[in-house]
């Protein structure tokens, strides 16, 4: 196996060569063939894989996005910054300029604070602060019509898994589908949404209401990321608001989503679980809402579970044993860096060591045996979708924190 300078000059390469120059801004696109313009949370991964290479292009970065910022605090997961028609990626009638028209979870926060913490800068700070604040409070007004202190979707793309089961029933698709019949009926959402004039109350209540578990996960520590920064920035008051808005998103969580030791996520407006076992189900160890007694439970019954997400490769995105999963199927199963990623920093904050370990050395050994790649086929590690794809530079984090 490499070593580990040899995968951080790995990952270097790869970042200058998937970096892009617009005007005044820089960017990173995830794989320049497949996906060549720039998506939110991958900006936020980008900027934490560079905050170990370059932090200047890190800043770069997440400033890029903060540029893009609509006046209602919403960034857009799409940007478009070179004209879309020059590609062959599939053209979408997002209704506007160059941006789309939907979000991907708020993980602007924990990036800034990830950079900061490499090249302390208040500068930097200062200015992404107010778009920090501006952004969680979109998802906490206007995701949250009725303020139960859950954001909902009002697509599946934006939980950043376009595919996953986890939308089947809302898409009112069966387990076993094909790939266009989900994309068709994706673009059918995106159609109405606009049609709509982005009126997301009227959107949720007619077509698409979700209340994602890893995007509430991911907003309430990037809350008490917010919090971290106004503190460095002495605003006091923002600092306390932000974490008491983390408090009040986590107990919303424990009481709409938990059942057992699972929280689930809910559709509609009566918080219907969605019962289907992806990798979304750890995410509250992420977010550190679970008391130990669940989390060993959720480790123990489903992580550790050789029917479920003890596969040969850690860790699925779909347990074994649900109808729809699928090896090979987009987000229906292989493996994505991003959540094993997620998985891992969860494990650490319960002191599973030895899983996140486990977790760790399956990273390395697919990226070091196959390449900067999509994903990974649970079953046997074969390499899927596109190549130099940037979420494999996240293993340089977590092996910053065996140390």
């Amino acid at each position: 196996m490499p070593s580990e300078q040899k995968l951080r000059n790995q990952v270097r390469r790869l970042m200058l060569k998937n970096r892009r120059h617009f005007g005044q801004h820089s960017y990173t696109v995830p794989s320049p063939t497949s996906y060549p313009f720039q998506w939110f949370w991958d900006s936020c991964f980008h900027a934490i894989i560079l905050s170990y290479l370059d932090t200047a292009a890190a800043k770069a970065e997440l400033l890029s996005l903060a540029s893009k910022q609509f006046k209602n605090g919403m960034i857009p997961h799409m940007i478009y910054w070179e004209d879309p028609h020059k590609y062959t990626f599939p053209s979408i009638p997002w209704g506007k300029h160059r941006t789309s028209s939907i979000v991907q979870p708020p993980m602007l926060a924990y990036a800034t604070w990830a950079v900061h913490q490499k090249d302390p800068d208040k500068k930097f700070l200062s200015e992404m602060l107010p778009v920090i604040v501006k952004l969680h409070k979109y998802f906490l007004t206007i995701r949250d019509p009725y303020r139960h202190h859950l954001a909902g979707l009002v697509h599946p793309d934006e939980s950043g898994e376009d595919n996953s089961p986890r939308f089947d029933s809302v898409l009112q698709l069966k387990p076993k589908q094909t790939i266009d019949a989900n994309y068709h009926r994706r673009l059918i959402l995106v159609n109405r949404y606009r049609i709509q004039q982005f009126r997301i109350k009227k959107h949720m209540e007619k077509f698409h209401w979700v209340r994602d578990v890893p995007t509430n996960a991911i907003l309430t520590v990037n809350l008490l990321y917010e919090s971290l920064i106004a503190g460095e920035l002495h605003e006091f008051n923002q600092a306390t608001w932000a974490r008491q808005q983390s408090e009040e998103v986590a107990a919303a969580m424990r009481k709409y989503m938990l059942e057992g030791n699972v929280m689930w996520s809910t559709m509609g407006r009566n918080y219907h679980h969605i019962e289907v076992k992806t990798w979304a189900i750890f995410a509250p160890l992420f977010g550190n809402i679970l008391t130990p007694e669940e989390a060993h439970r959720l480790v123990s019954g489903h992580l550790l579970n050789k029917k479920e997400f003890a596969a040969r490769y850690s860790v699925p995105t779909v347990a074994l044993n649900e109808p729809s999963f699928d090896p090979k199927g987009f987000w229906r199963g292989p493996i994505w860096m991003a959540t094993n990623w997620f998985i891992y920093l969860g494990l650490l904050n319960y002191g599973y060591e030895r899983e996140a370990a486990k977790i760790l050395e399956d990273s390395l050994m697919l990226v070091t045996k196959h390449g900067l790649r999509e994903q990974f086929n649970p079953l046997t590690g074969e390499p899927m979708g596109a190549y130099n794809f940037t979420w494999g530079g996240l293993v340089l984090d977590m092996l910053a924190r065996q140390k």
